[in-house]
């Protein structure tokens, strides 16, 4: 079927009526002989955005290589189908939403068509955080969940994440699952006409209960010190889903209210003020940084748009602008570190461990080792990371949080902050500062440091080419330092399972690790480095960024 014919059989589907305009009018020129309109047909038709262990996850727009109500009733309808198989006809399955464009009609077409298939649906009461939805999974005792979102992608893009109840207790899916979802949407597109799908509007609203009972669980994960009182903070929502929910949480917790960040505080799917959502991303948290520096504050926190991410900023007078993000890594480790001193001094805890994905910083193990706690690394992903045995703490460089496995058993980044304003308020009420806890955490488990290096392509096959690259001709140095040791993880290595990662050691113990995006069209190299001092370290993780830089440079 040429992209053509099949744009005409979508439209003949397609319930939406801005969709079918963008369509129509794309047809039209394509029919007239407009090579623009017939390229564009060709990029929407020329594949289907696939379903894996992210969901799916792309730009909206008509056609099947986007996001759009013709694919999500496919993909409800195959879930549905999954989840029959799995657990039975009336079996409950829960649907939250963020603040996206179309995540409400998205949500609504998926509760309809799970109701419609025998399934008891429930849809969350209004747009609320990821985390919220992961722990409704659990706390409903649903045998799946579906939250649409694109988290932290730019703002034209929309995204249908998955979670599994049962014995998978409320993570993200993993293999083999996403494989037999995506054959079972394989056949609902193959019948080729979304509304014969059945429909019901028997499905029922969650009620306001399951988000007290996170408010509350999440506010125990630490109560307010005396440290915390006058403490002037910072807050962004980055135009996303967080806000509601984070200020019920820090009045229960006891914790003053932030500056809020105004201009990007209420949900807004065109995200105005930022390019990309994304805390990590240049100039992201730009407002943030200034709000801080108009009331001399002493802490930044922001979440991303679906708040299952947390950064963190502290002031600094050595760089320009006066406010620095914490890395990832820093974060995490304060974070794991704090989890590994309650575990170790909980005598009621048994095979506890701390986990973090390959990429992040092995340090954490550092500090499970300091304590007498397991250590897991995984592959990428809360999925993995979520799936630890004793887990109490994971964590991953991209900043995301797991600090409460009870409660939400993926990263959550309301429950994440709460946890960093406990250390920030105990900290404060001893006269120290955020800044300060990294100092003495470099004390204790010695001087590290990390880099990341993003590379966008608009051709995915630019990737491929330089996995492929490297894994013919591995470097022998790296800068001035050998490499002695490449790991291939493409059939899995020792207790990992199979993944497109190429990890190279070293013969100072540095680290690279290289890997594409998951969920963005990037080629990511992470680095991690251990020196004697700050200093050291700092040399180090500079040296070694300029390296790989001139090795991607030669692989063109």
């Amino acid at each position: 079927m040429s992209a053509l014919e099949a744009a005409r059989a979508w439209l003949a589907q397609d319930p939406d009526g801005d969709t079918r305009a963008e369509l129509r009018d794309l047809i039209d020129r394509a029919e007239e002989g407009d090579a623009a309109a017939s390229a564009d047909l060709d990029d929407r038709f020329a594949a289907r955005l696939a379903f894996g262990t992210a969901g799916l996850r792309g730009r909206l727009g008509a056609g099947s290589n986007r996001m759009n109500r013709v694919l999500v009733a496919q993909a409800a309808a195959g879930l549905a189908a999954y989840v029959l198989e799995r657990a039975g006809e009336g079996a409950t399955i829960v649907v939250g939403y963020d603040g996206r464009r179309n995540s409400d009609v998205f949500a609504r077409d998926s509760a309809e068509i799970f109701a419609g298939a025998g399934l008891h649906a429930v849809l969350l009461p209004r747009l609320l955080p990821t985390p919220v939805l992961a722990f409704a999974v659990r706390h409903l005792r649903a045998a799946a969940g579906v939250m649409v979102t694109a988290s932290h992608n730019p703002p034209d893009d929309n995204g249908y994440k998955v979670y599994l109840g049962g014995d998978d207790d409320g993570s993200q899916i993993v293999a083999p699952a996403d494989a037999e979802i995506a054959a079972h949407i394989a056949r609902v597109a193959d019948a080729g006409d979304v509304g014969a799908i059945p429909r019901s509007f028997g499905y029922a609203t969650a009620p306001e209960s399951v988000v007290e009972e996170y408010v509350a669980a999440t506010a125990a994960v630490a109560p307010a010190p005396a440290g915390a009182d006058g403490m002037t903070w910072v807050y962004t929502a980055m135009h996303g889903v967080g806000a509601e929910t984070v200020r019920r949480i820090l009045e229960v917790a006891g914790y003053p209210a932030p500056v809020e960040v105004a201009a990007q505080i209420e949900p807004d799917g065109a995200f105005p003020t930022v390019s990309f959502p994304n805390p990590e991303e240049p100039g992201a948290m730009d407002l943030s940084f200034e709000t801080a520096r108009e009331v001399g504050a002493e802490l930044v926190i922001a979440n991303d748009p679906d708040a299952d991410r947390l950064a963190v900023a502290v002031p600094d007078a050595s760089v320009d602008g006066g406010w620095r993000r914490l890395t990832g890594n820093q974060v995490g480790l304060l974070l794991g570190w704090r989890a590994a001193r309650e575990a170790a001094a909980d005598e009621r805890v048994e095979g506890a461990s701390l986990a973090s994905s390959l990429v992040s910083s092995p340090a954490l193990q550092t500090v499970a080792d300091h304590y007498g706690l397991g250590f897991h690394a995984t592959l990428t992903g809360f999925k993995w990371i979520s799936r630890a045995p004793g887990m109490v703490f994971g964590f991953e460089e991209a900043l995301g949080y797991l600090v409460n496995p009870g409660t939400v058993r993926d990263k959550d980044g309301i429950s994440a902050a709460v946890a960093m304003l406990g250390m920030a308020a105990e900290a404060r009420g001893r006269g120290a500062s955020v800044a300060d806890l990294w100092t003495e955490f470099s004390d204790a488990f010695g001087h590290v440091d990390s880099d990341q290096i993003s590379v966008r392509v608009d051709d995915l096959s630019v990737i491929g080419r330089i996995m492929t690259a490297l894994r013919a001709a591995h470097p022998e140095r790296l800068g001035e330092v050998a490499v002695t040791q490449v790991d291939d993880l493409i059939e899995g290595h020792g207790d990992l399972p199979p993944g497109d990662v190429l990890r190279l050691w070293l013969e100072d113990g540095s680290r690279v690790i290289v890997r594409p995006s998951g969920t963005e069209p990037k080629l990511k190299l992470y680095l991690d480095v251990r020196g004697d001092s700050a200093d050291d370290a700092s040399a180090r993780i500079t040296a070694l960024t300029a390296a790989a830089r001139a090795l991607l440079d030669d692989l063109g």
